[in-house]
């Protein structure tokens, strides 16, 4: 597998000119990284206005690897080729850096730039990206390769501390300036790096290099890349909130990421960078805050395949249900408002939101039976949208990151009616859907006065708890939360609220019974939850191999627009538009006897009768669209003639290779994850008459459309008086 690594964007507050006379001190050797012996000048050009300068050097590393794997790669040092173009008159240098020592076994290979900040000219901007491929290394690979992210990450981490070391001591020297360069002159501080060479201790005699070592080869990467590691960012200078301050084309600045985000090692930098492009790429709209995306990665220990899943997971569903509209939209009913126990309370003494639940007093049988299971849902992620809220806005006033918030539930008063079972159901839906969708956002949940049948509640709510949460939880029994350790430990002792002693006097309502006249037929709660949760504008539709969905649009007035947007959340498809003078038999929906899967009901529906022959009863309008999963499709159409449109999502059947007829290997294995060749897509869909259409005829947006901020049309095509748009 191949190790990816990009760094997010150093920012040295120094003209690039002081910078690189400072990056030029490193030659031919550094005593600062150990590792790196020496470096010889194996070509060297310059241009004939002295503009571009490009120099090859090899360098020898001396890896810190156990001796073992030396001995069995049968080398001491490690060499690197590293090539360096740097362009006065643009103010850049490109740095290309890889093995040449076991590159039949090892590839790595890095890239680095320096190159004067978008916003300010006097300061330089660094960054990097790298990758490790281990083809073989005598069955070591696994160990090599952890050996080599080690040593890399912490080469990374000593780059900023090199640069900052020699430009201290050019300032200790007096020299605070370099002239930029000019045709008529030529900076006359920089030495020019084959005179440094001429001074340099002779490379180390390769030894014969067997056929393999990795180890070296990795954190010869490291060093190798030193020259490129050497960037930094200037520490924050000030509190500034804006997150692309100092940072070119969108991209992540190192000191954003400290000041807001926390500390993070350079892999896990890089793995947030890394899973930010992949979104913007994808998406091309709205994408989730820096600080959601750091959630889902810290949740699956920083492993990008496992938190990419589960993160596009949870953005269908925002999408789904309207989440991120959530605090404009939802208000809570008065009876949640009467006796639902819980609310907002200041902080904690880290700074974090502090929210504080007596679930012990309140009626959990009485609000289940007066909301039902979904409107408690819905009020439980109003309230961890307002947390998510609370969070940013401590981030800036207190001044460091704040991600997650602090929970003190107050269990006086639990008993056996607590455990009734619709309560408890209940319950643990709602922990399932917030472990989903809001990881990491729990920093430390207080559990006071637990009574004797805690245990029993626990049993029963802990395996749906992810165990890094349940190593957050710190449970008090009857008045311990008072003595050491205690309650005062994690909040000041001014806000500790008034029922638990404390001076505060504290807003949550007191709960109480909810009146049985408030309660509500079992028919009753559940129309009430199915129209909460089709308050959404996307429907969804499964598509199987033989059974397409199928939707009819009629269009009455020519030159209408029929807009899409849909999300493609199981399987490939494709995506067709047809028109028909005549309308179809009224929808059949497919028995799905025949896929051994029962239908939930109006969700896969065929309106094409199969002796209609396409070109005589109906016309495509549309070329074919083939759509892969976890794809958003953004599109428009507009009509040439009334009549009956139907839009169709069809099962992609992969194709097989056309000089074998056989299949291919990705596409037996895609085949195999569309579990009974089932598709399912999320879509919305509107007809505008062309006066409300927003400019060109190419336009997805719409003064009445209500189209997902997570998607928007990056590439369109024009077919006579139709277009589509697809984003990806």
């Amino acid at each position: 597998m191949v190790q990816k690594y990009q760094s997010p964007v150093r920012v040295y507050k120094h003209p690039f000119e002081l910078v690189m006379a400072a990056y030029e001190r490193r030659f031919p050797t550094c005593h600062l990284i150990p590792m790196f012996v020496a470096s010889d000048v194996v070509d060297e050009e310059t241009s004939e206005d002295g503009a571009t300068h490009k120099i090859e050097r090899r360098c020898a590393l001396d890896v810190d690897a156990p001796r073992l794997l030396k001995r069995i790669a049968g080398v001491d040092y490690v060499y690197f080729i590293q090539r360096n173009t740097l362009n006065r008159k643009e103010r850049t240098l490109h740095i290309e850096s890889h093995n040449e020592t076991f590159s039949n076994r090892v590839i790595i290979h890095e890239t680095c730039c320096y190159s004067v900040h978008p916003d300010n000219e006097d300061w330089t901007c660094f960054e990097q990206t790298a990758s490790l491929d281990i083809k073989s290394f005598f069955g070591f690979e696994s160990t090599v390769e952890k050996i080599a992210m080690k040593q890399y990450a912490s080469s990374i981490k000593k780059g900023k501390e090199i640069i900052e070391f020699y430009l201290k001591e050019l300032e200790d020297e007096g020299i605070t300036h370099v002239p930029r360069w000019s045709p008529s002159a030529l900076p006359q501080l920089l030495p020019r790096p084959s005179s440094l060479s001429a001074s340099a201790p002779a490379l180390p005699k390769p030894a014969a290099a067997p056929a393999a070592s990795v180890p070296p080869a990795a954190d010869a990467r490291d060093g190798a890349a030193h020259d490129a590691k050497q960037d930094g960012g200037a520490l924050p200078a000030d509190g500034q909130s804006e997150t692309s301050a100092g940072t070119p084309d969108d991209k992540l600045d190192a000191d954003y990421i400290k000041r807001y985000l926390g500390d993070l090692t350079p892999l896990q930098e890089s793995c947030l960078i890394r899973l930010r492009q992949w979104l913007q790429e994808t998406h091309k709209g709205k994408i989730p805050k820096d600080e959601h995306i750091l959630r889902f990665l810290r949740a699956r220990d920083f492993n990008m395949d496992r938190a990419r899943e589960i993160l596009c997971q949870s953005l269908t569903w925002r999408k789904q249900h309207q989440v991120d509209y959530l605090l404009e939209t939802w208000t809570s009913p008065q009876v949640l408002q009467d006796f639902y126990t819980g609310g907002w309370h200041h902080h904690d003494r880290d700074g974090r939101p502090l929210y504080i639940l007596r679930l012990g007093q309140m009626d959990t049988k009485g609000l289940v039976r007066a909301l039902g299971e979904e409107s408690l849902l819905r009020h439980v992620l109003s309230i961890n949208e307002e947390g998510l809220r609370r969070c940013e806005e401590n981030t800036k006033v207190f001044g460091r990151p704040i991600s997650c918030w602090t929970c003190l539930v107050d269990l006086e008063g639990l008993n056996m009616r607590h455990l009734w079972r619709p309560g408890v159901k209940a319950l643990l839906r709602i922990i399932e859907v917030v472990e989903a969708n809001y990881p990491e956002t729990l920093g430390r949940l207080l559990i006071l006065r637990a009574p004797r049948v805690f245990p029993v509640l626990w049993t029963l709510v802990s395996p749906f708890i992810d165990e890094n949460t349940r190593k957050k939880f710190l449970i008090y029994a009857g008045n311990d939360y008072q003595g050491p350790g205690g309650l005062l430990d994690y909040i000041d002792k001014e806000i500790i609220p008034d029922f638990l002693g404390g001076e505060c006097m504290c807003e949550v309502p007191e709960g109480g019974l909810v009146p049985k006249s408030m309660y509500r037929t079992a028919e009753e709660l559940e129309n009430e939850d199915v129209r909460l949760w089709t308050e959404t504008i996307y429907q969804s539709a499964s598509i199987f191999k033989g059974a397409p969905h199928e939707l009819l649009i009629q269009i009455i007035d020519a030159s209408s627009v029929i807009t899409w947007d849909f999300d493609v959340c199981k399987g490939d498809v494709v995506f067709n538009i047809y028109h028909s003078k005549r309308a179809p038999q009224p929808p059949r929906k497919d028995p799905l006897g025949t896929h051994g899967i029962a239908s939930p009901g109006g969700n896969n529906v065929q309106l094409i009768d199969k002796s209609w022959t396409l070109g005589q009863d109906y016309s495509m309008v549309e070329s074919p669209l083939t759509c892969k999963e976890g794809e958003s499709v953004q599109g428009s159409h507009i009509t040439r003639w009334p009549g009956f449109y139907i839009l169709q999502w069809k099962f992609h059947s992969m194709p097989a290779c056309s000089a074998t007829n056989l299949p291919r290997v990705d596409d037996v294995l895609a085949t195999l994850q569309v579990s009974s060749h089932k598709c399912k897509v999320m879509y919305y869909t509107e007809v505008l008459g062309s006066e409300d259409f927003r400019g060109s005829m190419t336009s997805l947006e719409s003064s009445h459309s209500g189209f997902s901020q997570l998607s928007a049309a990056t590439t369109s095509s024009n077919q006579s008086q139709s277009s589509s748009m697809i984003s990806r």
